[in-house]
């Protein structure tokens, strides 16, 4: 046994705490592949700061400039104390938030955020202009190794440069989608901002009702966007053609991918007012479907259930302000109320979504019934799944690295279970290829055994809120049937549960197709570049493995492309992208384009494949 004794306790300085562990303080780490993977919370902890700015009056422009592994964002506020700049960027628990004053509804009041970026970046500068002064701090891990300060003709503000510790974040990438996502988040909460992204300008005059109009296809929407602002609240919500409910809420700015007191009370409140409105009691479920709802409010010294802040917590708008779900009713109470009085051909339209929600209820009640019932009995007797042990929305660390896998068949189910990670990731084994959810009805979910028994495994029945999985990942096989069984999953889930897919719940799992390997060396290559490079790197002629499915990598092997540096294909849907006519074109009935697309690819996979058996022969 190991002992342990005074020389077992450890002091740690705030740098080696954060990159022991990162985990506390920025979310899982991740390549960049996933929306809320770390190097993102890395930038926005950054920006937020820049935001800060902006709300309390002090400049109306963010420049943001990303290239490579680099990221640079200048804004024309107020500028650190230069007397500070060391401090606010190295020392745990300093900074102006605490100053409530100064910052009465801020995003980040811990003190912590650009601490994180700094200890996990192997380069980070922070340069401050004020007043014709300007004071430079490089760091490098955390580590200061300059520090001057001189005179300046810039403008007031702060400018951060910084470089993410590739030993942290291994194979990482920015993706522009997610930027540039989180950036229209922020301009659509800050009207009067423009931020410049690469030269891409992003600025919102309507706030929340941008938000949706770009998020929205305009032909799904049953009635005009409801947009209602208040003091420290704005709402935008209509009511769509798909299945389920879709939500975006924020604090001070905050987007809050999980939700929390704010979402609940809005939903709530929703029920609520159009009951009284309407003066029948509705059932909530046939109210709330089909709602696309934004939701933002301002709260003082609001309490996050995380460090990355993606659940609020809070019950009250501040330490003398009425509770979250009191402010929120009351407001909607009397501004839904008079915007319905105000807008009967609205009003009417809503009427009729909840009308036809009750019908759809009524109509698969009996069947319904019958399949919960079936579900319950499967999972106690089959193993179509193998859960893991904590659970996205679980108050856990780890909550955000769950994950579950769908795969096909049991050889490659079995293997992933062998070696996957039993604390958050989980298997979900299909039996054959799923039927072709297009055009049919949420009935099909009930009816059909693999669609209910995966809606059961992932707790999505009534919406996302008891979502278990944070990552829902397809893995299979790179070959045809694979293809297609990975397009009848994506079908289903655009079908019943396309909120899944747009909060990026949903990846693709990358699994390499070669193994190149001599002696000395193994080399997992994903793409026929990845193998001509690895034959260059080991000479000779290397020992050279084409796997054509799962089942043919073993456990162990699986073992390394399903832990920390499993590579994913994150699921986007372009604002271009309308779910309905993607499904038509490649899920519906078969089309001459369909068909000049299929043959098309079909050519350039052919040539791509004859080119790997010839390379193969001659190594």
């Amino acid at each position: 046994m190991t002992a342990y004794n005074e020389d077992s306790i450890r002091s740690l300085d705030w740098k080696e705490h954060i990159r022991l562990r990162p985990g506390m303080y920025i979310g899982k780490l991740g390549d960049g592949s996933a929306y809320d993977d770390g190097i993102y919370v890395l930038l926005k902890e950054v920006v937020d700061n820049s935001i800060d700015e902006f709300v309390m009056g002090a400049g109306r422009t963010i420049d943001i400039n990303m290239s490579e592994q680099k990221i640079a964002v200048r804004d024309y506020g107020r500028g650190i104390p230069l007397g500070s700049v060391v401090d606010v960027v190295s020392k745990i628990n300093t900074g102006g938030k605490y100053d409530s004053k100064a910052f009465q509804k801020s995003v980040g009041l811990n003190g912590v955020g650009t601490k994180a970026v700094n200890a996990l970046s192997t380069s980070f500068t922070v340069q401050s202009y004020r007043d014709g002064k300007t004071r430079i701090a490089e760091f490098g891990k955390g580590e200061l190794v300059r520090d001057e300060e001189k005179t300046t003709t810039q403008r007031n503000g702060t400018a951060v440069t910084f470089y993410p510790d590739d030993s942290i974040f291994k194979n990482y990438h920015y993706r522009a989608e997610f930027v540039e996502n989180m950036i229209w988040n922020y301009v659509f909460l800050n009207s009067g901002l423009t931020i410049n992204f690469n030269g891409q300008k992003f600025v919102s005059e309507n706030g929340l009702k941008d938000l949706l109009e770009r998020n929205i296809d305009a032909e799904s929407m049953r009635y005009p966007i409801i947009h209602l602002k208040g003091e420290d609240i704005e709402i935008a919500m209509t009511h769509g053609q798909q299945y389920g409910e879709e939500y975006y809420s924020f604090v001070n700015g905050q987007h809050t991918t999980q939700g929390g007191t704010h979402q609940a009370a809005f939903r709530e409140a929703l029920v609520k007012t159009v009951r009284e409105f309407y003066k029948k009691d509705y059932d909530a479920s046939d109210i709330r479907a089909s709602i696309i709802g934004a939701v933002a409010i301002k709260v003082q010294e609001p309490v996050f259930e995380s460090q990355t802040k993606t659940k609020l917590g809070s019950q009250s708008i501040g330490p003398e302000g009425p509770t979250v779900r009191t402010f929120i009713n009351d407001f909607l109470k009397k501004a839904l109320d008079d915007y319905l009085h105000k807008h009967s051909e609205t009003a009417d339209a809503l009427l009729k979504r909840i009308m036809q929600s009750e019908r759809e209820r009524k109509d698969i009640a009996g069947i319904k019934k019958l399949a919960n019932e079936r579900a319950k009995k499967a999972s106690l007797h089959n193993r179509k799944l193998r859960d893991c042990k904590v659970h996205y929305g679980d108050k856990h660390e780890l909550a955000q690295e769950t994950t579950l896998f769908i795969t096909e068949g049991d050889s490659a189910s079995g293997s992933i279970t062998k070696s996957r990670n039993v604390q958050t990731q989980a298997v979900f084994s299909l039996k054959g290829k799923p039927l072709n959810a297009f055009g049919l009805t949420k009935k099909v979910v009930y009816e059909n055994e693999e669609f209910n028994l995966l809606q059961h495994a992932l707790n999505i029945e009534d919406g996302l809120d008891g979502l278990r999985y944070n990552h829902i990942v397809i893995a299979t096989d790179a070959d045809v049937d694979g293809m297609h069984i990975r397009l009848l999953l994506m079908t289903f889930f655009l079908q019943f549960f396309p909120d899944l897919v747009k909060a990026g719940h949903v990846s693709i799992l990358q699994t390499p197709l070669f193994r190149v390997r001599n002696k000395k060396e193994t080399i997992y290559c994903y793409s026929d570049e990845e193998r001509q490079r690895a034959i260059m790197k080991l000479g000779g002629k290397p020992e050279i493995t084409r796997f054509k499915g799962l089942g043919e990598i073993s456990p162990e092997e699986f073992g390394l492309f399903i832990g920390e540096d499993m590579r994913l294909d994150p699921v986007i849907l372009l604002k271009e992208l309308k779910i309905k006519q993607l499904l038509e074109y490649y899920m519906g009935k078969n089309t001459p384009d369909r068909q000049k697309h299929i043959v098309n690819n079909l050519r350039v996979e052919m040539d791509i494949a004859e080119e790997s058996k010839t390379e193969e022969l001659v190594a």
